[in-house]
C-alpha cells in the first residue's frame, strides 16, 4: 500500500552494545516514520518506501 514496514532484531547477547528499538528509531527516520520496541526486537513504518535502501544502509553505519 505504499509504506515501507521495517524490524530489527539483536541476539541477546548484543542488546548491551546494540538497542533494537534505538536503532529502529533511526532507521525509520529515513523512510518518514517512526517506531520502536524492545532492545532485542523492534518495528517500525513508514511512508516513504522509496528510501528502504537508504535506510538498510542507515542502520549498517549505525552497527559498525
Amino acid at each position: 500500500d505504499g509504506k515501507a514496514l521495517l524490524a530489527c532484531s539483536v541476539s541477546k547477547e548484543l542488546t548491551d552494545r546494540f538497542r533494537a528499538g534505538d536503532i529502529i528509531k533511526d532507521a525509520a527516520s529515513v523512510v518518514g516514520g517512526g517506531g520502536g520496541g524492545r532492545p532485542d526486537f523492534a518495528q517500525a513504518g513508514g511512508s516513504d518506501p522509496s528510501k528502504l535502501g537508504d535506510a538498510v544502509a542507515r542502520v549498517s553505519e549505525l552497527v559498525r
